[in-house]
Parts: C-alpha cells; structure tokens; sequence
C-alpha cells in the first residue's frame, strides 16, 4: 500500500504515521504538512530516515503542489488529518479553517476522482453534531443531524457534505471517522491537557472557562489511530463511523486529575468568562464501530492519562519548542 497522508506533522497525523509503520511494514507513506504552528518535524524525528517514509512540505489547498505528488508518488490510498482545528482561533480568524477544512478537502476529493484513488478516508471530530447541552444519557450517532456551532466546526461538517457529496455523486470510495477528544503524546500544547499539565508544572493556577463543568469524551490517540486503520482497511463505501473512548469527564475533573499528578505544586483551578459558542456536552456513541467492526478501545484513561503526562513531563524542550514558535495571543506560553 503506497498511502498518502495529509498533516502527518501534526498531533493525530505523526502517531499515525508512527503506528503505520510499526503495524504495516510493508506499507509506503507519503506525508504532505504544510508546517503550520501546529505541525512539527519533530514529532516525527527518527521517521524521516525510514525508507518507507517520504515527506512533502506544502498545503493541501494548493492544487498544483498536490498534483505533483499524486504523478510523482502514486498513492493508492489517502487518509486526510490536515486541519486548523483550535477552537478558539477560529472564533478569531476563521479564514485559515475556509481555506485548509473546507478548500484543501475539495482539493483533494478532486485529484483523488481524477486519479481513481483506492480509498479517501476523512478524518473529521464529533464537534459537527453540535451540543448535547446538559442531558445525560443521550450521545451523538452517526445519523445526528449535523449543527455545528463554532466556525471551526462548521468547516469540518462542509467538509464531510463534500465528501460523501463525492461518494454519492461521483462513486468515490469515501469513507468518514468523526472521533471524540483526543489525548496523548505530541499534542501541541494549546490543547487541554498538555496545556493545563504544563501551567501545573510551573505552579501557575488551572484557568477554566465558565463553570469548568463542559463535558468531553475522550480517547487515547493510539486507540484512535487503530480505529482509523480498522475503518481505512474494513469498512464499505459511503459509511460513517463514530469513535469514542467511553471517558466522559468534565474539565475540572481533568484539572484535578492533573493536579493530583503534580502534587506540591501550588497550583489551584480557577474561572474566567466563558468563550463564545462554547458548547456544554460531548458524548459518542460508538456502538456501530464496536459492532460491526469489531473495534474497542485498549486503554482506559485511568492508563493512558498518567502515560500522557508523564511524556511531556520527560519531553520538556518539545513543549519549550512549541512555546518558541507560536507567540500568538491564543498561545503565550503561560
């Protein structure tokens, strides 16, 4: 299998990249990144030297560049990681998420018709279904009526209407993951846990939006790189799958749970306004995976949070790194 990735230099993308090449030796892959704040070649160090392994600096919405790679690598499968994806910069500028979410996706369902390619595999997030609000007991499926409510969730659901738009216009071998919030190594430190870990770690307080009462469900990134593998290789045409990890927690648990594994630190939780658009619950159901493709998590968060944060603990000039690099006001650092 000669496999293009898309972001591959980025959190999801480089471990699974990582998880291809350990679990598919006989596979080729392509990685086309164009490097934002967000993508780093050292996620991927150690990789570049692998000869099953060819790299591509670039943006998947410029046409020309992707063109090349397909004449020049031949891919026979694709699986699309490529996102601006931090909420909180799309409520700021939303014009980065018009042009890789929504662009670079087209750009690409477009030379993946033109070049017959053997599977399009779309990796999109469960924030296109919008908000459970404060229920309990209800979750998100994969027939949820799409109503996202930030600009970076709107640009992932455009994007996914286009792709099985492709499927059922054009025959495309398309396929859909919309997974739950992740966790894990690599994650850039904007997100929240490596960014609370790392406000922990100075002994700086844990600031929660509103109430800190937000619910996410959250999964081990290696459990979503299986996943993904499980769909790209298993699952017919035209289909949609949710993954989740069955790990609700509220921010403040996480904050705790933090907290409790840097003890003596001095830190504490506190609040500030809430964000717009914030949305309350996020719950999937992924009984269909599970079901039909016989598909679970390995990792309970019990194990894979303490595995998460003691990496950035022993990486801490990757984390200083990212701090180095992206000095925008989503991002000081603090």
């Amino acid at each position: 299998m000669r496999l293009l990735i898309t972001g591959g230099c980025g959190f999801i993308g480089s471990n699974f990249v990582r998880y291809i090449l350990t679990n598919r030796p006989d596979w080729q892959i392509i990685n086309v990144d164009a490097l934002t704040y967000a993508g780093n070649l050292a996620n991927l160090q150690g990789v570049d030297a692998d000869p099953r392994y060819a790299f591509v600096q670039g943006s998947v919405a410029d046409k020309r560049l992707m063109r090349e790679v397909f004449e020049t690598h031949k891919p026979e499968g694709l699986i699309h990681f490529a996102a601006e994806t931090h909420v909180d910069r799309s409520i700021s500028d939303s014009t980065p998420f018009v042009e890789a979410n929504i662009v670079g996706t087209h750009t690409l369902l477009e030379l993946a018709r033109e070049y017959e390619i053997g599977r399009y595999h779309q990796v999109s997030t469960d924030e296109v279904y919008g908000d459970l609000g404060d229920t309990v007991g209800t979750y998100f499926t994969e027939d949820t009526p799409l109503a996202p409510n930030c600009p970076y969730a709107a640009t992932k659901a455009a994007a996914d209407l286009l792709v099985l738009s492709w499927y059922e216009t054009y025959g495309l071998n398309a396929v859909i993951t919309r997974c739950s919030n992740n966790y894990g190594p690599y994650q850039y430190p904007e997100k929240l846990i490596p960014f609370m870990f790392k406000k922990a770690v100075a002994g700086n307080d844990l600031t929660l939006y509103g109430d800190g009462k937000n619910v996410r469900d959250w999964l081990y990134v290696e459990d979503h790189c299986s996943a993904i593998l499980t769909v790209f290789e298993q699952s017919k045409p035209g289909e949609t799958w949710n993954i989740g990890g069955h790990n609700e927690k509220t921010n403040i648990d996480i904050c705790e749970l933090i907290l409790a594994h840097t003890p003596n630190t001095g830190s504490g939780i506190s609040f500030i306004s809430d964000r717009a658009a914030h949305d309350r619950r996020y719950a999937i159901d992924a009984s269909k995976i599970e079901r039909e493709l016989g598909w679970r998590p390995a990792y309970t968060f019990d194990q894979a949070l303490p595995m998460t944060l003691d990496w950035y603990a022993a990486n801490p000039d990757w984390v200083r790194d990212c701090v180095e690099k992206d000095r925008t006001k989503w991002f000081s650092g603090g």
